[in-house]
């Protein structure tokens, strides 16, 4: 999900939509309220179901108070003998906040012990997940295994944000801010009504790393901004979403992450999947050289001036281009400094893309590093369409408009 400021009329998704807000044992289950609250205001019909664990934290009359209908507590202890069936058949959407460990391991492994996880497993509707936890609790391996796993079944997750914890501790795994959860409530349920609806779409991003030693490496500037733009925008139109990454950005609701360091890591990332994917788009900067050999132990200013040896890293587009299978869409990105359309068009041509996406990143707020970007896009077909300086997610968006248009055959009038 992007941090970007959400507005009310984003929320319209929600309007007239059932949606089963669950909330779990957790201290940031007060914050579950306000969520409540402002999926009512925009126009949703909230069920909330509570566990045992979160009625330590705050009253069910609260949300009963707040809600559309009573909260739900109970597995066997409510009028309907099947309630979970019922709150699963009926629902349009599942938001789970907060989303306790507990929580995501039953999930993970199917154990049905309460309402609120019954009512999970029972649904086909789409599901999104707000974890909340302890700085330690949040890393270990075992947390996000499981949500890797929710992730690949096609559960939505909206990562928690840094600060504030219980006990006074500050560090990863607060809850989101209400406003950034009922905003991806409000992507997921436009999911698939979208024009990318039943689309693959795998996505690069971010610049690699590639070791000097343990504590230095070879890099760029990409903040990977565009890229996770990119993927955002594409989950947001319908399309099934992989992000292959090098950055710690969050990741928008429904998007498949996969972390990466070097162009060798992301060269299997990229090369694995991109035979099951609709539309590859290449967005990531990728290092062109990395030190033969790698030191062992960090290197002594003492022991002189190193001398690095350089190779070539794999080219990633080249070998997505080679192997393209016939129906894809592949994007490229080019990043210069001058003479942009020549050099962005040779390399439309050298890779083998079908699209490339040429800024000037010596520009003014342009690339690099900025929110903001400044592209022009040109197509194997010969179409060509130049975005001015304006938003990433708008450059994204405007990237997959002409990504549909050529793959309807719309640009098939080179110039038009």
């Amino acid at each position: 999900m992007t941090d970007q400021a959400v507005g009310p009329s984003d929320l319209t998704a929600l309007r007239g939509r059932r949606v089963v807000l669950g909330v779990s044992g957790g201290i940031a289950a007060y914050k579950a309220v306000e969520v409540c609250r402002r999926l009512v205001d925009a126009g949703a019909h909230v069920v909330p179901v509570m566990t045992e664990g979160a009625k330590r934290f705050v009253g069910a009359t609260t949300f009963s108070a707040l809600a559309s209908e009573p909260v739900r507590t109970r597995l066997f202890d409510d009028v309907d003998p099947i309630p979970h069936t019922r709150l699963g058949q009926s629902a349009d959407l599942v938001v789970v906040a907060p989303a306790t460990a507990r929580l995501l391991s039953a999930y993970a492994t199917g154990y049905s012990h309460d309402l609120l996880t019954s009512t999970l497993i029972a649904t086909r509707a789409p599901v999104l997940v707000c974890p909340a936890m302890h700085t330690e609790m949040w890393e270990h391996p075992s947390v996000q295994d499981n949500l890797a796993t929710l992730r690949r079944r096609g559960v939505h997750v909206v990562d928690p944000e840094s600060g504030r914890l219980a006990g006074g501790d500050l560090g990863h795994g607060r809850l989101a801010a209400p406003e950034r959860i009922v905003a991806a409530a409000a992507e997921v349920l436009a999911v698939g009504a979208g024009d990318l609806a039943g689309l693959r779409v795998l996505v690069s991003a971010g610049g690699t790393r590639e070791p000097i030693d343990p504590v230095r490496f070879i890099g760029n500037r990409s903040s990977g901004k565009q890229g996770h733009a990119v993927a955002a925008a594409a989950a947001r139109r319908g399309a099934a979403v992989t992000l292959v990454t090098t950055t710690s950005l969050p990741t928008a609701a429904g998007v498949e992450r996969v972390e990466v360091e070097t162009a060798a890591e992301m060269f299997e990332a990229m090369t694995t999947r991109a035979p099951d994917a609709d539309v590859v788009v290449m967005a990531a900067a990728v290092a062109d050289f990395r030190p033969k050999v790698a030191a062992d132990e960090k290197m002594k200013k003492a022991e002189g001036t190193p001398n690095l040896v350089l190779e070539e890293t794999a080219d990633i587009l080249a070998a997505l281009g080679e192997a393209k299978p016939s129906g894809q869409t592949l994007v490229g990105f080019a990043a210069e400094t001058g003479d942009l359309r020549r050099h962005a068009a040779a390399k439309l041509a050298r890779k083998r893309a079908d699209l490339i996406v040429g800024n000037d990143v010596s520009a003014p707020g342009v690339g690099f590093e900025h929110d903001t970007n400044a592209v022009v896009i040109l197509c194997s077909s010969g179409r060509e369409v130049e975005v001015p300086l304006s938003d990433k997610s708008e450059i994204a968006d405007a990237l997959l408009d002409l990504v549909v248009e050529e793959r309807s055959g719309g640009g098939e009038e080179a110039g038009t």
